[in-house]
């Protein structure tokens, strides 16, 4: 029976390097798969091909929308015309906004990004609704939707983009997904001393999160563990971490990675949340 290998690029390096041809695109992975060096890509097929589809289409429209809000605040910010806040963008504001503009084509370029706002705007609430509509169908939606902070558009996006748990055998395996993982770096853990070669008992190394991960992933999990400010217990655990001196950014870190692992525990066992799940020893 023959397998089928499809490689990730990125964590093989030999791929990249040197001169490229067919004949040595096809031998570089041959040498590779015959020494276990390959990292194969995760391909699942869980029914889930539309909400994915309709994930990619939401996330994209997102993305263009806020594009176009930063074009608008850099346009008045270039004439020095200062504009915090979200009223720049409120339809019923806009003629006070484009009278600060005196050059007749800036303002002009302004209404043509009023323009676009307002066309993506419709777009984004019509990719919305589609999106969370479609994901009522599958049952881990409602699932995920019991952990504080995670609402209907959170939870289909963790079912899209996820797909299912048991491709992750840890919570290890998860947090490198989402960019939560520590790496660790290190050299020089011998030296010579008086011309013999010992080994340094305190080593120096350079730790530091993971650049392969899903940025997606990685921004709703943030999001999530920024959002936890209501009262809760989501938020009893992030003062509990300041209260012990972690710092705000570390802290926040350290609920993402929590957070991430409670969706792995409730969504692989099919349980409800548990406030006790928040506990140091728990998911």
């Amino acid at each position: 029976m023959s397998r089928l290998i499809v490689c990730d690029p990125r964590k093989n390096a030999l791929l990249k390097d040197g001169s490229k041809s067919d004949r040595i695109d096809v031998r570089k992975p041959a040498e590779l798969l015959r020494g276990n060096q390959l990292s194969p890509v995760y391909h699942g097929d869980h029914g889930l091909r539309t909400l994915k589809e309709l994930c990619s289409s939401y996330l994209t429209i997102t993305q263009d929308l806020t594009r176009v809000m930063s074009r608008v605040k850099a346009l008045y910010r270039s004439w020095a015309i200062p504009c915090s806040g979200t009223t720049v963008y409120a339809a019923r504001h806009r003629s006070e906004w484009l009278a600060k503009i005196a050059e007749p084509g800036v303002r002009l370029g302004a209404e043509r990004f009023y323009q676009q706002l307002d066309l993506l705007r419709l777009l984004h609430q019509e990719a919305r609704c589609e999106f969370v509509t479609k994901s009522h169908k599958h049952p881990a939606v409602k699932l995920l939707r019991q952990i504080p902070s995670i609402g209907p558009i959170r939870a289909a996006l963790l079912v899209a983009l996820l797909q299912t748990p048991h491709r992750f055998r840890t919570k290890r395996q998860l947090w490198a997904y989402s960019g939560f993982a520590v790496e660790t770096h290190d050299s020089g853990e011998y030296r010579y001393v008086r011309g013999k070669l010992r080994r340094n008992r305190e080593r120096i190394s350079v730790r530091g999160l993971s650049d392969n991960y899903n940025r997606d992933l990685k921004n709703l999990f943030k999001s999530t563990a920024s959002a936890s400010t209501r009262p809760g217990p989501l938020r009893d655990f992030y003062l509990a971490l300041l209260a012990k001196g972690m710092r705000p950014t570390m802290a926040r870190l350290t609920m993402a990675r929590k957070i991430a692992a409670i969706t792995l525990t409730i969504w692989k066992k099919g349980v409800d949340f548990d406030a006790k799940q928040l506990d140091p020893q728990a998911a």
